[in-house]
């Protein structure tokens, strides 16, 4: 009674010859006819490609190494494929990787590595499913150049770096004045909108100062005429009374006296009616005053 473990396959020979291929599970063999001659693990693995001398298509000289990661998927093919199937994948993947590289510049190499890596993968594949292997795929872990393309390189990455930062200081620059002209615009623009705002405002408190004048000049000229026409009609109906007419042209005989004093105290120049000392004439000139107000009045 034999038990095979999950995950691997074992290769009965009888009497030397192929007999069956046992899966996981236990099987029955017959003592010393039946032999386990192989027992393979069908899980996927992985193999390390030393690293190795290559030229690149530009004539550099790299060290390369990877790492294969297969899995087998027929047992019989990979016990009797090959003697030694995991060194053939080891000696094919190294072939084709130098043969890869030969056909790329360094540039590429460095910086395309996935389609490095799909070359070797194809080549090796071709030559793995013979030894019932299945190449999953194929990694390249270390590119190195030699070391004065090295220091090329390290060099060339510093002034690239150098460059970068002059770039990002540079745009760094520009977008600083560009946003403090941006923040200068606006300042402007909006202290152009401030004044612009209190030029109207103050245009128009001035329009209603000069309307609320004109309003109030335009009321106290309304009153004052009021008052005028009544102080007329007033006069006019006290004519109208007996006496009213004498006791009116004594009054303004009296205001006619008073403008002469007042005149006097005002100027050292005083300009008199042809006969100021005649009532008579102050009383006629007072009487045809008082005939216009009536008129006046009654209209």
């Amino acid at each position: 009674l034999n038990i095979v473990p999950q995950g691997e396959k074992q290769v009965v020979e009888r009497l030397g010859k192929l007999h069956a291929v046992q899966e996981s599970g236990w099987y029955l063999a017959i003592p010393m006819i039946d032999q386990i001659a192989y027992s393979i693990d069908m899980r996927e693995r992985a193999i390390d490609i030393m690293p190795q001398a290559a030229i690149t298509g530009d004539n550099v000289s790299v060290d390369v190494s990877g790492v294969v990661y297969y899995q087998f998927t027929d047992a019989e093919r990979a016990c009797y494929g090959a003697r030694n199937p995991l060194y053939s994948v080891r000696q094919h993947a190294q072939s084709a990787m130098r043969a890869a590289i030969g056909e790329m510049e360094l540039d590429e190499i460095l910086h395309n590595r996935s389609h490095l890596n799909a070359l070797v993968k194809g080549t090796v594949q071709e030559a793995a499913t013979a030894w019932g292997i299945d190449v999953k795929r194929y990694e390249i872990t270390e590119i190195l150049p030699d070391r004065m393309i090295s220091q090329a390189m390290d060099k060339q990455a510093a002034a690239e770096r150098h460059r970068r930062e002059k770039v990002l200081e540079a745009e760094g620059l520009k977008t600083s004045a560009t946003l403090e002209s941006e923040g200068m615009k606006i300042k402007l623009q909006n202290e152009s909108e401030g004044r612009l705002i209190q030029v109207k405002n103050e245009a128009e408190a001035e329009r209603v100062k000069l309307t609320k004048e004109a309003e109030g000049e335009s009321h106290a000229m309304l009153l004052k005429a009021q008052a005028q026409a009544e102080s007329i009609a007033l006069i006019a109906d006290q004519l109208e009374k007996p006496g009213g007419e004498e006791a009116a042209k004594l009054a303004l005989a009296g205001q006619y006296a008073e403008m002469y004093g007042e005149m006097g105290k005002s100027s050292n120049t005083m300009m008199f009616n042809q006969n100021p000392a005649d009532v008579n004439a102050l009383l006629a000139q007072a009487t045809v005053a008082m005939q216009a107000a009536s008129k006046t009045g009654k209209d």
